[in-house]
């Protein structure tokens, strides 16, 4: 297999969409670049919450791989997402991760910019321009990301001017998005984010939440030893049905028999009051897929990196089962590592004893120390590792998991799921190999035409 070079992009993205995948792809410093440039610079990158900037003047600086963003709210409430660089000489304007300001100070000669972006001011204006004469300042502003959408407060951001909107994109996988962060017509809260850093490439975490029913049951047994979450064990696995519609895909468990709506969603834990709301925001379509045939989501990727979870462990020591929902970035730091960004997620109006029985099953399970994530991140580490090395260019590792030798489906189409997409009831790495196909389709385009170059917002100086 040739190194993923731009002559060797074929061979590598061929291999890819057959379900064969060259190891060394998850620590590779070519394959890196190639996604820098051509994948982040032409995807929808989920950036915040609206619930983190809940205030007039609340900010927060987040990454689209190696580019900084000021997210702000202004004094008048409208969010911005800014390119987090000054126009002058290219200083970080913001070096604070996350708080409330009106107006940002470059450190570096003190230009001003309003938190809408704007230019407000900057040192011996007369000085050291001659006034207006030698620089304008109307209309200079930090530039803005190309092209920026909210669903459910969501804040997503592409780098690509020509990107599809949004919502066109996203597609059937709004649908089941909803499940997680549309629970209510009061909002969702976004709590944190945890951050921490793993050895390990960010493909191989957003592959898995996309829907890795296989490894749960073996990766995670020491979890169902103890009986704090009964659902991994095997048989359970393999009743529940893996999804994927649009950019995304995800895994369902499958309810006890006669489950309908309100006892399914009972049986994971969720209290009268939030099963109301949650009947009042959820399509029919979506509450008849809990109804009948009774599956309800699991975890789930939205491409590229953008992972959630929603499980219902044991809370208490009197058996009380809390579920909970974690939103996680796989953010790339380089070929071998990955900055995590956890969010704990819950409706805004949700009882307060259920939060915090929540936000502890969060923690438990997929916090920084979880359980569940501990047994993860050390098989990604490992992988990782394994990939660095020469052999691995010598390899090319079985994706193919639900196909025969010829390529045909092992089990026919889960016709009776009831949800947007395909589905497959049982094992299988189908939605490993609908990710993959979109990595190969965006690594195997040239990146993004660059954008005339633009002096702030405002006149290009003769």
């Amino acid at each position: 297999m040739a190194p993923a070079e731009p002559d060797g992009i074929a061979d590598l993205t061929g291999a890819v969409r057959r379900g064969l995948i060259p190891a060394y792809l998850y620590n590779d410093a070519e394959v890196h670049e190639l996604e820098r440039t051509r994948l982040f610079g032409r995807s929808w990158n989920f950036l915040a919450h609206e619930s983190e900037i809940a205030e007039p003047d609340d900010y927060v600086v987040r990454n689209i791989g190696d580019d900084s963003f000021l997210v702000t709210r202004d004094s008048d409430g409208q969010v911005h997402v800014m390119f987090n660089m000054c126009v002058h000489r290219g200083m970080q304007v913001c070096r604070a991760e996350r708080g409330s300001a009106r107006t940002f100070r470059c450190p570096y000669h003190a230009w001003t910019y309003k938190n809408d972006g704007q230019l407000a001011g900057l040192p011996f204006h007369a000085d050291a321009y001659g006034g207006e004469a030698g620089f304008i300042k109307e209309g200079q502003a930090l530039l803005r990301a190309p092209s920026v959408a909210i669903r459910n407060g969501m804040i997503f951001a592409s780098l690509d001017p020509d990107a599809p909107d949004f919502e066109s994109w996203l597609g059937d996988y709004a649908f089941y998005l909803d499940f997680y962060t549309g629970q209510s017509a009061a909002g969702m809260e976004f709590r944190g984010p945890q951050r921490w850093r793993v050895e390990a490439n960010w493909k191989i975490g957003a592959e898995n939440f996309m829907g890795d029913s296989y490894h749960t049951p073996h990766t995670h047994a020491s979890v169902v030893d103890i009986e704090l979450f009964g659902e991994p064990k095997p048989y359970k696995r393999k009743e529940g049905v893996l999804w994927h519609a649009g950019p995304g895909g995800g895994t369902t468990y499958k309810l006890p028999p006669g489950s309908e709506f309100r006892s399914g969603l009972a049986y994971v834990g969720y209290p009268d009051e939030m099963i109301d709301r949650m009947a009042a925001t959820l399509s029919p379509a979506q509450r008849a897929l809990v109804d009948e045939p009774g599956f309800m989501p699991s975890a789930s990727t939205l491409f590229p990196n953008l992972s959630f979870v929603h499980n219902w462990p044991q809370t208490d020591a009197d058996g009380r089962i809390t579920p909970f929902i974690s939103v996680r970035l796989w953010q790339p730091v380089g070929p071998g590592e990955t900055e995590v960004y956890s969010w704990f997620c819950v409706a805004a109006d949700a009882p307060d004893d259920y939060k915090a029985a929540s936000y502890k099953a969060y923690l438990m399970c997929f916090g920084s120390s979880g359980m569940f994530e501990q047994d993860d991140v050390e098989n990604w580490v490992s992988i990782t590792a394994m990939a660095r090395g020469s052999m691995a260019r010598n390899l090319l590792l079985n994706n193919r998991m639900g196909l025969t030798l010829d390529g045909d489906p092992i089990v026919d189409q889960f016709e009776g799921f009831g949800g947007p997409g395909t589905a497959y009831q049982g094992f299988g790495e189908h939605n490993q190999r609908h990710w993959f196909s979109m990595w190969a389709d965006l690594v195997s385009q040239p990146a993004p035409a660059r954008q005339p170059m633009a002096f702030g917002m405002g006149e290009q100086p003769a």
